[in-house]
């Protein structure tokens, strides 16, 4: 889930030149070993920047055929002056396929607060800071989220590292044993070599807390992107 290539803004950069692209990757965590597809957007313009992606993941289980989840996340800022902050807004939602009889909702999730951007002057290594309150539909009407987003491109721009780092207030009882977990962690470094201005080869490392089991998980992709 959340399998995106930077979960909300990046600068008027590398990624402003290629702001959109379509990944499909292999999931080779433990009890996994499925496909999630990920269509993803990045627009600057003079008032601030749009981002938005979908997420897909296909047979989920032997009984599960077709799509099985369905997530979406859409975010956006508005620069304030010339200045290196911006206020953020964002919407995250989407669907998930229990069995094939049962289908649940991902909570919908309404964050606003301010983004601190930072570039270097050649534009090839950048990050972006968030401080957001966050609500949680029918569970947390004020919890709050830390983000991180960033970017480095090396050897000539063949190789790019990506990823982000969320870290979120979130009652969760993912092992229903009235045991809650009040935090949840996620982050998702990506690894791209760039074999042409539009083919890209590489990994993602989901590492999570909380977040899909309450122990510590690490679930490693192979991915190709593929950047219009």
């Amino acid at each position: 889930m959340k399998k995106l290539l930077l979960t909300a803004v990046v600068a008027f950069t590398f990624f402003a030149a290629k702001s959109q692209n379509v990944q499909l990757h292999y999931d080779m965590g433990e009890d996994r070993g499925f496909f999630t597809s990920t269509v993803e957007m990045f627009k600057p313009d003079k008032w601030g920047t749009t981002f938005f992606f979908v997420d897909m993941d296909y047979g989920v289980n032997e009984d599960l055929e077709g799509v099985n989840l369905a997530y979406f996340e859409i975010a956006r800022t508005f620069k304030l002056m010339d200045s290196p902050f911006s206020l953020h807004a964002e919407y995250n939602g989407g669907l998930f396929q229990v069995n094939p009889a049962i289908t649940v909702n991902i909570e919908n999730a309404w964050l606003g607060g301010i983004d601190y951007s930072w570039n270097a002057e050649d534009f090839s290594k950048g990050y972006s800071l968030k401080a957001l309150y966050k609500n949680i539909q029918g569970k947390h009407d004020a919890s709050f989220q830390f983000t991180a987003v960033w970017y480095y491109n090396f050897a000539n721009s063949k190789m790019s590292f990506t990823g982000f780092f969320d870290y979120w207030r979130e009652d969760r009882d993912l092992n229903f044993d009235g045991e809650m977990g009040e935090w949840v962690l996620l982050t998702e470094p990506q690894l791209w070599y760039n074999a042409s201005k539009n083919l890209s080869i590489g990994t993602e490392i989901e590492l999570s807390n909380n977040f899909i089991a309450e122990e510590f998980k690490v679930m490693p992709t192979a991915a190709v992107k593929w950047t219009f």
